[in-house]
Formats: C-alpha cells, structure tokens, sequence
C-alpha cells in the first residue's frame, strides 16, 4: 500500500527566468535623443543590459567612464511612479513617470546643467 505521503513529486522543469528588455517602439525612442546628443557631441557610448527585474540603457561621456545618464524601465513601478526613470550620475532620478518619451525630455533640455 502507497500512501500520498510516501508518493515521489514529480519535478517539474523550472521555467526560464524572463527578462526585461526594451520593446523596439522604446529602443526607438531612446536612440532618436541619443542620436541629438551625439551629434553634438554630448555623448560617445552606450550599453545596454537586460536583468530580470529591469532593463537599463547606460550613456557614457567616454567609454572608460562610469555612466553620465542611465534610462531605466522597472515594470514592478509600473502602478506607482511608473516604470521609466532617468538616472543621474550620482544616482539621483532624475525624472519617473508612465510614458517614456515624457521622462526622456529631461534628456532634450539644457545637459550642462544636469552634469
């Protein structure tokens, strides 16, 4: 007699952690204020990382620096403060909200000031 105690679990594959990442309308959207700034000549690399809670487009001065501006999309915000935000160098957010182009014109505005 087998008891359900004594039954062996079956162990299920775990699934694939999903990551977060930026869509190609939001890609967009970010390289079209990267592009402004390169062209005069505020800006020289990027990187991009895709974890599991977040995705993060860094914006380098040079390539050998820490980054001057990071754009961040965290969809555990997405109810609160919104899931897009603007970090400084210094780790200070610069601007949050729902809509990424909105967040993004903190990036259009006067750069010397925010350095």
């Amino acid at each position: 007699m087998v008891h359900s105690s004594d039954t062996v679990q079956s162990s299920k594959p775990k699934p694939i952690p999903e990551t977060v990442a930026f869509d190609r309308k939001e890609l967009s959207t970010i390289l079209n204020v990267y592009g402004r700034q390169v062209a005069k000549g505020e800006w020289k690399d990027y990187a991009i990382d895709m974890m599991k809670d977040r995705a993060v487009f860094s914006i380098f001065k040079r390539a050998s620096e820490m980054p001057v501006f990071r754009i961040e999309k965290d969809p555990k915000l997405r109810k609160k403060q919104g899931m897009y935000r603007v970090v400084g160098h210094a780790g200070q957010v610069l601007k949050r909200g729902h809509e990424l182009h909105q967040v993004l014109r903190v990036l259009d505005g006067d750069i010397v000031a925010l350095r």
